[in-house]
């Protein structure tokens, strides 16, 4: 089968590949819509994830299920699926433990898609544990709707899980690409009152908008931390989400956040060894600012829930659809807008 890969670090290209088996639990999938994510370009240009060769891309996907496994119940050959880019072995000691799903095979094992193994960026891919990984897409959903539930709806509504988002609070999400984007409509669903959104595009600012923001923050205004710290008189943000940015976002959200309130993480740090907390803005350690940073659940009952919010009208993320490709081959068109960013771009989908 054809798939698109990352060859070394900064290099991608088209490769052959032997398509997957199937094993008992599992199925195998042929996408139907494909999306490429900021996430890949930290791995590919940044080597975040270190030396990967001839790794499949992507982890981004709704398809149609060509294949699953004996012990296979609620899914079948001809299903069209939400494939989550998260898909955690649901059958360890860990997770009877409590450790979190995302985790249950050690940290970050339930990204598998471009990191522990292919992704989904080839003419078929494979799904582990498919009665606990897939969900339908239901009818009347279209594609680019079905394929931001994934990663960037359900990464943006853990930003704001995270953050312990109440009713009537004052919340600042920095960063506002398609994840951030999500972080400010799950905000807004959840009772945030005044909602700030830290961007510098314009179309992204007007999405924010469009999605509840209240204000906006433009970092090539100034300061940050001073402009939120100055509009909320001093008081800061009682919850703050990182969706975006360098290594100093987590530095400036320790002092946008106000004492005894919460931090929600979602971004990627792609490079670096550490990421600093300012001493004194983190009351030398005895502030109670909480610092949550968490890799979004996975697994078929999220989809579910992620899918129910759009099919009963609480937001639409279609609206962070603005580049349509058709066909495979355009996979490495939409990966190039996402390296880029040029100023009218939100996220790329690729119909097949």
């Amino acid at each position: 089968m054809r798939a698109f890969a990352m060859l070394k670090i900064g290099q991608t290209g088209w490769i052959e590949k032997e398509r997957p088996g199937c094993g008992m639990l599992d199925a195998v999938v042929k996408p139907l819509a494909l999306a490429p994510c900021t996430s890949d370009i930290h791995t590919v240009y940044e080597g975040a994830l270190g030396q990967r060769h001839n790794l499949v891309l992507g982890h981004e996907a709704v398809g149609e299920i060509v294949e699953v496994g004996g012990e296979v119940k609620d899914f079948k050959a001809g299903d069209k699926v939400i494939v989550p880019a998260i898909t955690p072995n649901w059958r360890t000691h860990a997770i009877e433990e409590g450790v979190p799903p995302q985790h249950s095979e050690g940290m970050l094992s339930g990204w598998k898609f471009s990191n522990i193994k292919d992704g989904v960026f080839s003419e078929f891919f494979h799904v582990n544990d498919a009665d606990m990984n897939l969900a339908l897409i239901p009818e009347g959903m279209t594609l680019p709707q079905a394929v931001m539930l994934p990663d960037m709806v359900t990464t943006g509504f853990h930003g704001v899980e995270l953050a312990k988002v109440e009713f009537g609070s004052t919340v600042a999400v920095i960063g506002i690409g398609p994840v951030g984007l999500m972080c400010v409509a799950g905000a807004a669903l959840r009772g945030a009152a005044r909602l700030f959104a830290v961007g510098s595009r314009p179309l992204c600012a007007e999405t924010a908008r469009q999605y509840g923001a209240t204000d906006i923050i433009n970092y090539k205004n100034g300061d940050i931390v001073e402009q939120i710290m100055d509009a909320t008189g001093g008081h800061g943000a009682d919850h703050v989400i990182v969706a975006g940015g360098p290594s100093e976002v987590l530095e400036q959200a320790v002092r946008i956040c106000k004492p005894g309130g919460v931090i929600g993480n979602v971004n990627y740090f792609g490079e670096g060894e550490f990421l600093r907390i300012p001493r004194e803005a983190w009351g030398v350690g005895m502030s109670h600012k909480q610092i949550n940073g968490g890799l979004t659940p996975g697994g078929r009952v999220r989809m579910e829930r992620m899918a129910a919010l759009v099919m009963h009208q609480r937001f639409d993320p279609g609206k962070l659809v603005t580049h349509t490709f058709h066909g495979l081959q355009h996979l490495e068109d939409g990966l190039e807008l996402m390296h880029h960013k040029p100023a009218d771009i939100i996220k790329p989908v690729i119909l097949i």
